[in-house]
């Protein structure tokens, strides 16, 4: 469900018409709800003389809900932390974004952002397999969700509602030995697409599904808690998403938009995600319970501009084998 936290935002969001002066830095953003508002706390605590307005949304809806306000001529976001670069690239593109030379970028992989500073990598969140534990298949494989011991059990996030979903979609289909080929063979083994990860955490942990494709940090934060969950990185790989921040073009509040930058950056910030289970973007950061060490995490490749260039004719493709749900 989408979550509208502070009267002000959805105010202005509604009344497209009607120029609006945010008063507040606002941020759009794709992370969880708790994890949404552990940022903006955070921040806040940092910069006492800033406040923060946020709204949360899978990735596509909230790239639609920003493309209709700039349409309308009053973009309210001042910023977005969302699931993907190849999103940001083609905002980039399209010049909708402000660039900004961070100092904090100096301690990231220079692949890990973009060289003219428009947007920052904050963490990396890659997609393998949960699975309920009492499943009889203990899977290894992304093949081995079209066994039939799978049959009608698997459940996955829709690209039409979670950017990483899509990033996920497109890397696995550059796969040789997967491809499209591999989604097809999902869905005639009764495998269902639909919603974000969210929902297919809910599912298996409840035991509707057994399987699942899903972001790293639910599962895992989910069996610390004691719920009957695993989580496996399959032998082939796993794609990945790294929820880069980014500045709006359009933002009324750019000095403290700049701010909000370097604190998610900032080895604070970074700490910051990794107590909520993230795998850190910054270099020299731990990595949170759970997770095997990094280096042992085989994370298959996108090509970014590929993926925005294929982005369309690729979910007409999955949503002609699973549906536009």
């Amino acid at each position: 469900m989408k979550t509208i936290v502070s009267a002000a935002a959805l105010l202005a969001a509604s009344l497209l018409a009607v120029p609006a002066f945010a008063a507040n830095l606002v941020l759009y953003t794709s992370q969880p709800n708790e994890d949404a508002q552990a940022t903006v706390d955070g921040f806040m605590a940092a910069n006492p003389d800033i406040k923060v307005d946020w709204v949360r949304d899978g990735t596509p809806k909230i790239i639609a809900k920003l493309q209709a306000e700039i349409q309308a001529g009053n973009p309210v976001a001042d910023l977005l932390l969302i699931a993907d670069m190849v999103t940001l690239e083609r905002l980039k593109e399209e010049r909708k974004l402000l660039a900004y030379k961070s100092p904090e970028a100096a301690q990231y992989d220079a692949r890990l952002y973009d060289a003219d500073g428009y947007y920052y990598s904050t963490k990396l969140i890659t997609t393998g397999i949960m699975y309920n534990t009492s499943a009889a298949m203990k899977p290894t494989s992304w093949k081995d969700l079209t066994k039939p011991e799978a049959k009608g059990l698997v459940t996955m996030p829709s690209p039409l509602a979670s950017g990483a979903a899509l990033i996920h979609a497109q890397t696995l289909a550059a796969v040789p030995g997967l491809g499209w080929d591999y989604y097809k063979a999902l869905a005639e083994n009764g495998a269902i697409a639909a919603g974000g990860n969210g929902a297919v955490l809910k599912s298996v942990a409840l035991g509707e599904k057994a399987y699942g494709m899903v972001v790293d940090y639910l599962p895992i934060r989910e069996k610390a808690k004691g719920a009957p969950v695993e989580f496996v990185f399959p032998s082939e790989g796993v794609s990945a998403v790294t929820e880069p921040v980014g500045i709006l073009a359009s933002s009324k509040n750019a000095e403290a938009a700049k701010k909000f930058v370097d604190y998610v950056l900032s080895e604070k910030g970074q700490e910051g995600f990794l107590k909520l289970g993230y795998i850190p973007a910054r270099n020299g950061m731990k990595l949170p319970e759970g997770f095997p060490a990094r280096d042992t995490i085989k994370v298959l490749p996108i090509k970014a501009a590929e993926a925005l260039k294929n982005t369309d004719q690729d979910l007409k493709t999955f949503s002609g084998i699973y549906g536009s749900n």
